[in-house]
């Protein structure tokens, strides 16, 4: 094992070689990637309606192919579920990744070329492997075996066609090579299952002995499989049951919220925590530096970039830069073109750059989950940072929470937070009169609409029972993978559905 540890430990530090080239020569890779790009799709149904092969530079790029989003692509993806090629992209494409960034009852398929499952996908799983290792040169990781949180998948049929579709951690289960079982935990036959409470149980009795050196997966779901650890284990810490863990890569959701759970659980202060931005579309971003929350943007993946100000995304004609134009401390919406066939795709999610040389970044939240009924302008990440205030000053702990408006009659208009705690602060009042103060702290625009209560009233946060938004989401049929407790919304549905439990 020593010596399987010291030749991966190895071959990790060969690619970062390669990531030092594109931070170096950040443009120089993205143009590359657009040509080939466009060579790849010109032969397409969809290339040649845009005429990729007369496209020679960026702005022929952005005139001839107008923004898309899913509901632009949805014809041409439901057509390649149903078996036509050659569509969006040149390879025959049977993954479908079911998008779970909200627990909407829509559900949106992406498609995952072999191309981006390899050249994106996994070289994202790579490349989180080796960061770590380079900024944690002693490492031990491949002595024990990586648990990976999973969802799962299922076949359709149309006809006599068959696609695939599921969790994008699922289709990467699946489709792993051999060797790569060996470090991984556990057996694929449970990492795939699609009831989450009995997979929960194999995970259990599966891991609860094993050398587990790495944890991988959303925060949420990660919580709930190491309490029930320690509770089959009759233990205090996960230190207990894993004395060679080293480093938990989470993302989906902000850790924030999780972070002190996670300390506390894991009992180890030199477990390290690194943080992934990777989506049912792609993986784009890694921190890369121990103990700054900064995103690596990785440029070698197959995806070519593009940022709208997010102040222009509902315009009929936004401003689009490509990653050349983009300026520091500005929030961009970003849109992606992929090897799986996404051209000028709009993402929905928010990011805000940090610095150019490399290009660093933190994300800011998603252009639809946010709560701006009363030209408050909340964002996601105002929302945690205020919480993470409020329990600071309150010794609280949260496990998971929603907030959505409530609407004026005659009067002024509120927040809703629903907040489930794990330690809920002695004093609920004080923790909402916190909770207040700190969002108008970190949001202006929110502390202008709370001045005098004429359009924002104190918020109102209602703690709910433990276990109700488990309740919630099994009542959906959402529990594990990647499913997400939504945060901000401008309506009520979430909201009034989680309620609705309660009576």
């Amino acid at each position: 094992m020593p010596i399987i540890n010291s030749i991966a430990a190895w071959l990790m530090k060969k690619r970062m070689h390669q990531i030092d080239l594109f931070m170096k020569y950040p443009h120089d890779v993205q143009e590359e990637w657009l040509r080939r790009l466009l060579k790849n799709g010109a032969e397409t149904e969809f290339g040649k309606k845009y005429d990729f092969s007369g496209i020679g530079n960026y702005e022929q790029f952005k005139r001839n192919i107008p923004l898309q989003d899913y509901e632009t692509l949805k014809p041409y993806i439901e057509r390649i579920r149903r078996g036509e090629q050659g569509l969006l992209w040149n390879e025959e494409i049977k993954w479908f990744a079911k998008s779970s960034g909200t627990t909407s009852d829509k559900s949106k398929f992406i498609p995952v070329s072999p191309e981006s499952l390899d050249g994106c996908h996994y070289n994202g799983g790579r490349d989180m492997v080796t960061i770590h290792c380079v900024n944690n040169p002693e490492t031990n990781l491949f002595t024990g075996k990586n648990l990976a949180l999973g969802g799962s998948h299922q076949t359709d049929y149309f006809g006599d066609h068959e696609s695939y579709h599921g969790d994008v951690s699922a289709i990467v289960i699946q489709n792993l090579p051999i060797w790569a079982e060996y470090f991984r935990a556990p057996d694929i036959n449970i990492a795939l299952m699609s009831n989450w409470e009995e997979k929960l149980k194999q995970l259990v009795d599966t891991t609860k002995n094993a050398n587990v050196t790495s944890l991988a997966g959303v925060p949420s779901w990660m919580l709930v499989l190491l309490r029930e650890i320690l509770k089959e284990k009759k233990v205090a810490s996960i230190r207990e049951v894993w004395p060679n863990l080293e480093v938990y890569f989470h993302g989906g959701v902000s850790f924030t919220p999780y972070a002190e759970q996670f300390r506390s659980l894991l009992d180890n202060e030199q477990i390290s925590y690194l943080e992934l931005y990777n989506a049912s579309e792609g993986f784009f971003g890694i921190q890369d530096q121990k103990e700054v929350k900064e995103l690596l943007l990785m440029l070698d993946y197959g995806i070519y970039y593009e940022f709208i100000p997010v102040e222009d995304i509902e315009k009929e004609n936004p401003r689009v830069y490509n990653l050349s134009e983009i300026t520091i401390g500005v929030v961009y919406s970003m849109v992606i073109t992929t090897t799986a066939g996404l051209w000028r795709y709009q993402l929905g999610d928010t990011i805000k750059f940090t610095g150019i040389n490399p290009y660093r970044f933190v994300i800011v939240g998603r252009t639809k989950h946010n709560i701006n009924v009363f030209g408050e302008e909340l964002m996601i990440h105002n929302a945690e940072q205020a919480l993470r205030i409020a329990c600071g000053k309150t010794h609280a702990q949260i496990t998971d929470y929603t907030a959505a408006p409530v609407f004026m009659t005659e009067t002024s208009g509120a927040h809703e937070w629903l907040i489930e705690f794990e330690k809920e602060p002695n004093n609920l009042e004080y923790f909402t009169d916190v909770l207040d103060k700190a969002l108008q702290q970190v949001n202006s625009d929110y502390e202008a609409k709370r001045f005098n209560n004429y359009i924002l009233k104190l918020p109102i946060v209602k703690a709910l029972p433990s276990g109700t938004f488990m309740q919630w989401m099994r009542s959906k049929n959402k529990l594990g993978g990647q499913h997400k407790v939504p945060r901000l919304f401008n309506e009520r549905k979430y909201v009034n559905e989680i309620l609705g439990l309660l009576k």
